[in-house]
């Protein structure tokens, strides 16, 4: 048996691992977009606080959170 017959494989198999694959990832797919709108329709938390609540899907660069750590040190009048 050569190297080459050991590494080949049967057409049958090869087609049923692609199809596998093709399948798990649309199930992976399924699942993100499934869970983010299960996300987006969640009340947020009771408890939190009114301010973090309005800035809930937004993000800062580091200069913008380095400028707000400052207003909070020293508030401008």
């Amino acid at each position: 048996m050569t190297a080459i017959e050991t590494l080949a494989a049967e057409g049958q198999a090869s087609l049923f691992l692609i199809l596998a694959g093709v399948v798990l990832v649309v199930l992976l797919i399924g699942a993100f977009w499934y869970g983010s709108r299960r996300r987006r329709r969640e009340a947020p938390p009771a408890d939190q606080n009114p301010v973090a609540r309005g800035r809930e899907d937004s993000w800062q660069t580091p200069e913008e959170h380095a400028r707000d750590q400052e207003d909070q040190e020293h508030p401008r009048p």
